[in-house]
C-alpha cells in the first residue's frame, strides 16, 4: 500500500492494476472433467448466474482455478455465495465516525477464448445453459463508497461511484481519474458542505442523487450494471 505525501484525507492507496487480458483460455484437464461430469450437465453449474455484475457462477469458479493470473485472485464479496475477481483499491485506518470507507474495490469478469471456448462449446451441446458462460463479454469495473456519520446521528453517503466498461482502456482511464479525485479531495470538508445543503439532494431518487453528487465532485455520471452477454 502507498501513502501519498501531503494527502488531504486518511485513505491509503493499495495500488492495484487491472489485468489487461480479457479472456481465459485454459481448458479443464480431462481428469477434472471426469470428476465433475454430472455437475457440468446440471443446472447447478450456472446457479445464480449474474447477468450484469461480477459474481462468478460455479462454472466460472471452476475455470478460474486453471486461468487466474499470478496477481489476481477470487475473493468472497458480501457473503459465501458471492465470489468475484476483485482487488482492494483504497483502504482506511480503523475509525467509527466522520468519513468512513464502506468499500473500495476494482473488479473484472472474463470472457473465454481458445481451448477454453472450444471446450465450453462442446459441453454446451449437452447442456445449453453453458451458453450463458460462453456469451460473457469481458468487463472491468470500479466501486468506491464513502459514508459520513457523526455522534449526533447524521448519516449519509458522501460519494458512491461505480463505473463498468467493456473496454480495458476506458476502465483504466476512469480508474485513474477517480484516483486523482480521491487523492486530492478533503472528504471531511466535502461532507460538511453536503451536510449544509442536504435539503438540495436528500429527497432525490437514486439516479438523480447520484447525478447531483457527481456534479458536485466534477466527475462523469455513473455507469454500471451493464449486461455482460454479447
Amino acid at each position: 500500500m502507498m501513502k501519498r505525501e501531503g494527502r488531504v484525507n486518511d485513505l491509503i492507496f493499495c495500488a492495484p492494476n487491472f489485468d489487461d487480458n480479457p479472456y481465459w483460455v485454459n481448458s479443464l484437464p480431462n481428469s477434472r472433467i471426469a470428476q465433475v461430469w454430472d455437475f457440468l450437465h446440471s443446472r447447478d453449474c450456472v446457479k445464480l448466474f449474474d447477468q450484469n455484475g461480477y459474481d462468478l457462477c460455479p462454472l466460472e469458479l471452476l475455470y478460474s482455478q486453471y486461468n487466474l493470473s499470478p496477481n489476481s485472485e477470487v475473493k468472497m464479496h458480501r457473503n459465501s455465495t458471492h465470489h468475484s475477481i476483485q482487488k482492494d483499491w483504497f483502504k482506511q485506518p480503523h475509525k467509527l465516525s466522520g468519513c468512513v470507507l464502506n468499500h473500495c474495490l476494482i473488479f473484472e469478469r472474463k470472457g473465454y477464448s481458445g481451448p477454453a471456448l472450444d471446450q465450453l462449446l462442446y459441453l454446451a451441446r449437452k447442456n445449453p445453459l453453458i451458453y450463458k458462460v460462453i456469451q460473457i463479454k469481458p468487463k472491468w469495473g470500479i466501486d468506491f463508497s464513502l459514508d459520513y456519520v457523526d455522534k449526533d446521528g447524521d448519516c449519509f453517503e458522501v460519494l458512491h461511484y461505480e463505473h463498468d466498461s467493456f473496454s480495458f482502456e476506458d476502465a483504466n482511464m476512469v480508474k485513474r481519474e477517480l484516483e486523482s479525485l480521491i487523492f486530492d479531495t478533503d472528504f471531511e470538508e466535502s461532507a460538511q458542505y453536503l451536510k449544509s445543503c442536504k435539503e438540495d439532494w436528500k429527497n432525490l431518487e437514486f439516479f438523480d442523487q447520484s447525478d447531483w453528487k457527481c456534479g458536485f465532485f466534477g466527475i462523469p455520471k455513473e455507469r454500471f450494471k451493464m449486461v455482460i452477454w454479447q
